[in-house]
């Protein structure tokens, strides 16, 4: 059973791993490109940009306001996608992926 600290630091990480191959945006995208209707919303932001401003912060939310986490989490398999054949150094960023798809869909506390 994971717990939320497992988790947050995970995202920690994640974020960290944007950071260091220059995937971390200074500026956000517009309200119309976050209001995208497609999952990761592909049809307006990067996968990074997704992670920096759909995923994380809406982590941090539900950890927060102590709502229950998301029970099934695949986001790994379209970094490996998206990475793919761009030379950055992705792969930890990949493995913290692979760490917080494998802790939601463990279950946490509060999420069943």
């Amino acid at each position: 059973m994971s717990t939320a600290t497992d988790i947050a630091a995970v995202l920690i990480d994640i974020e960290a791993q944007l950071r260091q191959l220059g995937q971390w945006d200074k500026l956000p995208p517009t309200d119309t490109a976050l209001a995208s209707s497609q999952p990761f919303c592909v049809d307006t932001l990067t996968l990074p940009q997704w992670l920096q401003f759909v995923f994380l912060p809406t982590m941090y939310r539900l950890m927060e306001d102590g709502e229950p986490l998301p029970d099934r989490c695949g986001i790994a398999p379209m970094a490996e996608e998206y990475f793919r054949g761009t030379g950055l150094a992705s792969a930890d960023l990949i493995g913290a992926l692979v760490q917080v798809d494998k802790l939601l869909s463990e279950g946490t506390p509060g999420a069943h």
